[in-house]
């Protein structure tokens, strides 16, 4: 099996295990503990490609230092500073290109697609976050990419954390929603560009992340 890799089984008894599928909005589905059994080798994906392009605290182009540490991992990855928001083919830090999308990583957000409506979905990217104590992700759209038609799949591992889902305006609501590790979040469609984001996590410590939360965000980013 592929590091990373979900298991067999992944989608059994999805139908009939009442309340492992909760419906956010047209377009948006969650997965409850969807991935809970690959969690450890999705850990260990992680901490690989983490040693190929380390976590960093980025900056926005207003000068701002983001509280979430990220990576990444595919054929691009986001990346902020001074000049903006985009996506670059090479890790700024180290000019190399960034770590290829492990297999288990693909075939995961593939699945999921699919069993939320939207098949043929193909990720060419992934931006991994991790979250400590405090750190905060604000309300924002996923805009960078240049195809909307695709989903975005976001997989939660570690520390719980509560997910800030609005609408299609930042001045819209945002309902709280508590996502847990294994929870794997699906929009896409009419909900491809609500706008979302994660409240100041609360301090923990996990079996198998410790102190941390770490999110896999896959989209199809050209």
């Amino acid at each position: 099996m592929a590091a990373g890799a979900p298991s067999g089984d992944l989608f059994a008894s999805l139908d009939d295990d009442g309340g492992r599928i909760d419906v956010l909005a047209e377009g948006a589905v969650l997965f409850r503990g969807l991935a809970a059994g690959s969690a450890p080798q999705l850990m260990a994906a992680i901490i690989e490609i983490a040693e190929a392009a380390p976590f960093r605290h980025m900056v926005t182009p207003g000068g701002h230092r983001m509280s979430v540490a990220m990576t990444n991992c595919g054929a691009a990855g986001w990346v902020a500073d001074q000049r903006g928001y985009r996506y670059d083919a090479r890790d700024p830090e180290s000019g190399r290109p960034w770590p290829a999308i492990p297999e288990g990583f693909y075939d995961l957000a593939v699945a999921v697609a699919r069993a939320a409506g939207f098949g043929g979905f193909t990720p060419n990217v992934c931006l991994i976050n991790r979250y400590e104590p405090g750190a905060r992700l604000s309300l924002h759209q996923d805009i960078d990419e240049r195809d909307f038609a695709a989903p975005i799949v976001s997989v939660s591992l570690g520390l719980p954390a509560t997910f800030l889902f609005g609408g299609l305006r930042r001045a819209d609501r945002a309902r709280r929603i508590g996502l847990f590790s294994g929870d794997v979040a699906v929009w896409g469609g009419p909900a491809r560009r609500v706008f979302h984001g994660i409240a100041p996590l609360k301090a923990g410590d996990d079996p198998l992340t410790g102190p941390y939360r770490f999110n896999l965000t896959l989209r199809k980013a050209f």
